[in-house]
């Protein structure tokens, strides 16, 4: 791929992204009133958009294994116990990561 070619895409992509980030603000901002879908959405849809994520990551853990699933969700009661306590995403997610890495690579 040549160089203008990638500069291109990512221009594209770029734009594409300050677009659909743009289009609440424009549609909803000032003192417009959110409609009720919407806001239901606002609502439902990041424990649901969680929940699948959790089932994306775990459906590949292997209980037959020599693991038997273990890293897969000891890591995920990290990342899921941590988040209850502390309440930051970021502290949650990179230790629940950590915790993965740590036991595939040096325990299992």
């Amino acid at each position: 791929m040549s160089r203008e070619r990638a500069l291109l895409i990512i221009m594209i992509v770029a734009v594409c992204t300050l677009i659909t980030r743009l289009i609440p603000f424009v549609l909803f901002g000032g003192k417009r009133k959110v409609p009720l879908a919407v806001s239901y959405l606002g609502q439902i849809l990041p424990p649901a958009i969680m929940a699948t994520l959790v089932v994306y990551c775990l459906k590949g853990a292997n209980l037959f294994s020599a693991s038997h699933g273990i890293p897969e969700f000891a890591s995920a009661a990290v990342t899921a116990l941590l988040h209850i306590w502390k309440r930051n995403v970021l502290l949650s997610i990179a230790a629940g990561t950590l915790c993965y890495m740590f036991l595939v690579q040096s325990v299992f």
